[in-house]
């Protein structure tokens, strides 16, 4: 079991459970005690858990695995994706960026392009990420412009009906989308129904719409529908894609970028 696999499976039954000690999880789990000591003590210093004496209790956060936790997650991966969805952008565009751990990393992308450190400005961000807005609001160069709404602490996005009066305002050159799944019949998709419907918003103000998403999102279908696949100009997808995935993404009308 990897080490992700494995951190998931903790959290998934500390939160059923509430406490969980060292020799219950190593046997759950089939691994050694020291392997469990070592995940609880890296999960705590991320806050994920509370260590205790003997074991760990459940974080007192509502749970869907948030996003400082997702992050650490294929990490490689979405860095090489966020660069070369960084690539696509040219000075001067307006960019929508959804929430999500592949966003975030285009957005820093974007900060330390060259070509984007001076401008009047140098990029418009729009978007409804508390974090992706915290972190380019230091960037003189970027107009940051933030939806309202209420925030979700698993994602830090802004949700919600609130986000109606910005979005339907404005004109995007490309919004840029983290998902959970997409898939080439169904299209891309959410979790979360009120973070699809604000997703969906930036995608019908942008001109171009680019699905930033690692392997594992791909071929797979989740609850709530952002858009249909036609409306996807550009998936930018990394090397583990399989060659059947990419041709029906291809037939469907999408450009497919693999890094």
């Amino acid at each position: 079991m990897s080490r992700d696999a494995r951190w998931k499976a903790l959290l998934d039954l500390l939160v059923e459970r509430g406490r969980l000690d060292v020799e219950e999880a190593a046997t759950e789990l089939a691994v050694s005690a020291a392997t469990i000591r070592r995940d609880f003590d890296q999960l705590a210093e991320q806050q994920m858990l509370v260590r205790t004496r003997g074991g760990a209790v459940v974080h007192g956060v509502s749970y869907e695995l948030p996003l400082r936790y997702k992050t650490a997650r294929r990490a490689s991966e979405k860095q090489r994706i966020a660069k070369a969805v960084a690539d696509l952008v040219a000075p001067g565009e307006a960019v929508g960026l959804t929430g999500g751990t592949t966003t975030t990393e285009v957005a820093r992308a974007l900060a330390v392009r060259s070509d984007l450190t001076t401008g009047a400005p140098a990029l418009t961000i729009v978007t409804n990420a508390l974090n992706i807005a915290n972190e380019l609001a230091v960037r003189p160069q970027f107009k940051i412009v933030l939806t309202g709404g209420v925030a979700r602490p698993q994602s830090y996005e802004l949700v919600g009906p609130l986000a109606d009066g910005v979005l339907g305002q404005i004109t995007l050159d490309v919004a840029v989308l983290g998902v959970v799944a997409f898939d080439a019949a169904h299209g891309a998709a959410a979790t979360d129904e009120a973070e699809a419907a604000i997703n969906r918003l930036l995608c019908e103000r942008a001109e171009r719409v680019i699905v930033a998403a690692d392997s594992s999102k791909l071929g797979q279908r989740a609850f709530a529908r952002i858009c249909a696949t036609e409306s996807v100009d550009t998936l930018v997808t990394d090397g583990a894609v399989s060659g059947d995935v990419v041709t029906r993404f291809e037939e469907a009308g999408v450009a497919v970028v693999v890094v």
